[in-house]
């Protein structure tokens, strides 16, 4: 299992973050982790291709 580690601004509480992600599985990957700073929810979705991560976004889970 090859993982990444993906560093980007919490969008609830604006710190910045990293979340680890695993890019043995092609295709799209939608999951919800909680901040590490603020402890909201936060569904990350990314696309890998290749083994490449090729798409990223994170935004609020809820509301």
């Amino acid at each position: 299992m090859e993982e990444i580690e993906k560093k980007f601004k919490c969008p609830f509480c604006g710190e910045k973050i990293s979340f680890l992600l695993d890019l043995s599985v092609a295709g799209p990957q939608t999951y919800i982790e909680d901040c590490e700073v603020c402890c909201n929810a936060i569904q990350v979705s990314f696309e890998v291709t290749d083994e490449k991560l090729t798409g990223f976004r994170a935004e609020k889970a809820y509301g």
